[in-house]
């Protein structure tokens, strides 16, 4: 029985992409560059600014070229964190239905923690979560499980009866390393290469709303 539920931030509990794509293409027209179309940067978001920024400008992830132009695309995205960011359609719902069930919910992403706490604040959600876990919170983040393992020492919650949701590889890939059940995000971030049914993970969900109906399968 699931009593732990874990989300991961970018493409799977917020939609993100909107204003992280917004602010790649201001990098781009400070750069001389032509902005491109949301469609092009929807599925590089889940993957952090060093490869969007990587894959739409060509630089190498490694150089200090790389740093200067990820360093500016942070102030930007900084300045535009909730213009237009919000819950998934439905997510709302979701949440309250977990809170009427007294079932305890958290986030773990690799955001770093001066973008995820005022996120989180503008959503309203900081008052709500069990616990809000970032990229730097400790000294790994996923795809490591330390961070999902954190998670449940917060809230004095087992792995082996949590469950954590993502649309990237590494979080899949996270939460069975820290020994817990795993869902697919089908709606998130997704690009044509990946193939989550190659990931692993416990199942699959192609918007929030089957969350529920998947949590109470698992309690019967």
């Amino acid at each position: 029985m699931i009593d732990y539920v874990l989300f991961d931030l970018d493409g799977t509990l917020a939609d993100t992409g909107p204003d992280l794509a917004g602010a790649l293409n201001l990098l781009l027209r400070e750069e001389g560059r032509e902005p491109l179309p949301y469609r092009t940067i929807r599925p590089l978001v889940s993957h952090g600014g060093l490869i969007m920024i990587s894959s739409c400008l060509g630089i190498a992830v490694d150089s200090m070229e790389m740093r200067r132009l990820h360093r500016r695309f942070l102030e930007i995205y900084r300045t535009r964190i909730a213009a237009e960011t919000d819950l998934f359609q439905g997510m709302d719902e979701v949440l309250a239905s977990l809170e009427a069930l007294a079932l305890p919910w958290g986030i773990v992403t690799n955001k770093p923690e001066f973008l995820t706490t005022p996120l989180i604040a503008a959503l309203r959600l900081d008052h709500r979560a069990a616990c809000v876990v970032s990229g730097d919170t400790l000294e790994y983040s996923k795809p490591h499980p330390a961070p999902l393992l954190h998670a449940c020492q917060v809230a004095g919650r087992a792995p082996s009866r949590s469950l954590y949701i993502g649309d990237a590889r590494r979080d899949i890939e996270a939460g069975l390393n820290a020994g817990m059940r795993t869902l697919v995000a089908l709606y998130g971030y997704l690009g044509a290469d990946d193939r989550p049914e190659t990931w692993g993970a416990t199942g699959m969900i192609q918007d929030p709303a089957e969350l529920l109906a998947w949590l109470e399968e698992s309690r019967t």
